[in-house]
């Protein structure tokens, strides 16, 4: 980090990389241009503390974490919107900063109230509405979201108030015909499962019909110190990754922060379009419209997948434990694809209400894990048929399975179907040949493991395995 001044700025790099440092107290002790400008323009010094909200939550993060972490970064620079994707890595006391795709509006952001914009820099997720308060699409950033996210995608059309607790408003929060009025759930306090932050709901109306929801956190996100780990012996697998090309850290660090953004909005503008929300369409252009959000979700999750295969097989890679409830996270992986299995006459059976099995695990990893595994056994099952989610514990831990009715695998391909990217030949499935190798990946992070039994003609069982809560 020669390029960087101790106290003032320096040329930014060839790379195109905006490189700066921050000390124990979470002071920007140098940076490149243009962020010392903006720095400094922003009423702070260099050193200083950092001005800029969304990174200075970032460093926060991964200075109490000790892991590396990555997030687009939105903010507003005398007048002009600017965004950038920053990665942050533990270094020393404090923290390394990397920022790429720095790109400040040549237009003045005069046209957005100052609220509004104020807005949408602190919020951490946005959720495009129908004109009934609908789910059509959500980009949501904040990592303790993710179930949340989860949830939306597969929850599509549905209501935004059944995906969280409002709490104000928590007994009368829908009606026969959907939500309350936008009015009364604007700046309402809401809770989202698997967060333990406080959020709040900010709804704007948006000029073509519809609604923009934004979640803003009320509290600062608090993170678990980390546990010291043993630093394993390299071997030949790690020397050999070390030496590859580093093609998914490049998707990870700058190509996907720079397409979440534009097929996002592509995907928005698509449903606006379809649910004729801008007016009146032809049944054949709204057709169309239908299948550019479909491309446009494809898309998406092929670069989700890209993104989750870079941080599990990063080195440190470690979910936060939680306590958690093997049999509500199967019904809430049910509720969340009900919709998806209805639509194909497939029934999903889950434990009854009284059936608890603690265990620790990330919740949000865990949910990722189910929903994957829900979603694979309602797309290759037979219409009419069902799809069982049954848990239980035994001496090998607490455990959550299921169990389709589909063609089911031979044994060969029973060994194949963990592998990456392995498709097991469904080349028109639309799937990505990540979401095994990276549940698998995931349960073994958590303590567990993920496997699977299965016969020609009788289905296929996904087991996953966690360690048993023994203090529930």
């Amino acid at each position: 980090m020669s390029a960087l001044r101790e106290q003032g700025t320096a040329p930014t790099t060839p790379s195109g990389l905006i490189r700066a440092r921050t000390d124990g107290a979470d002071h920007l002790v140098a940076a490149d241009e243009p962020l010392a400008g903006f720095q400094i323009r922003a009423g702070g010094a260099v050193p200083g503390a950092i001005v800029m909200p969304a990174l200075l939550s970032l460093v926060r993060r991964v200075r109490r974490t000790g892991q590396s972490a990555s997030r687009a970064i939105q903010s507003v620079d005398e007048g002009r919107s600017v965004a950038a994707w920053a990665l942050v890595t533990p270094e020393g006391d404090g923290t390394a900063i990397e920022l790429s795709q720095w790109h400040q509006s040549e237009e003045a952001a005069a046209e957005t109230p100052v609220s509004e914009a104020l807005l949408r820099h602190l919020a951490e997720a946005e959720i495009l509405l129908d004109d009934a308060q609908r789910v059509i699409a959500a980009n949501v950033r904040a990592g303790d979201l993710a179930g949340l996210a989860a949830a939306l995608e597969a929850g599509r059309g549905r209501y935004w108030t059944e995906f969280v607790r409002i709490e104000r408003v928590s007994d009368l929060m829908t009606t026969r015909q959907g939500p309350l009025h936008w009015r009364l759930l604007d700046d309402a306090p809401f809770s989202v499962l698997g967060s333990p932050r406080s959020w709040r709901a900010r709804i704007i109306p948006r000029v073509q019909g519809g609604f923009t929801l934004l979640a803003v956190p009320e509290t600062a996100e608090t993170l678990p110190e980390p546990t010291p780990k043993p630093t394993p012996a390299p071997d030949a697998a790690t020397n050999a990754g070390a030496s590859e090309p580093g093609w998914s850290r490049l998707l990870g660090r700058e190509l996907a922060p720079a397409l979440r953004q534009p097929i996002t909005r592509i995907i928005a503008n698509a449903e606006t379009i379809r649910t004729r929300l801008a007016g009146p369409l032809a049944e054949e252009y709204a057709g169309y419209a239908r299948d550019i959000a479909d491309a446009g979700r494809h898309l998406m999750s092929l670069i989700e997948d890209l993104a989750d295969l870079e941080a599990v097989e990063a080195p440190g890679f470690a979910p936060a434990p939680d306590r958690i409830d093997l049999a509500d996270c199967a019904r809430r992986a049910a509720g969340i694809l009900s919709v998806r299995a209805q639509e194909r006459g497939i029934t999903l059976r889950t434990p009854g209400e009284t059936a608890h099995v603690p265990a620790i695990g990330e919740f949000r990893r865990v949910l990722q894990v189910l929903l994957n595994l829900v979603t694979n056994a309602i797309r290759y099952s037979p219409e009419g048929s069902v799809v069982r989610l049954e848990t239980g514990e035994d001496a090998r831990g607490a455990w959550i399975a299921v169990q389709d009715e589909g063609q089911g695998l031979d044994a060969e391909q029973a060994e194949r179907v963990f592998n990456k990217f392995e498709r097991l030949g469904r080349s028109g499935d639309g799937g990505s040949g990540l979401g095994l190798y990276i549940s698998r990946h995931l349960a073994q992070a958590m303590g567990g493991d993920l496997v699977v039994t299965s016969a020609p003609g009788e289905g296929a069982r996904f087991e996953l395995t966690l360690p048993p809560d023994r203090g529930a």
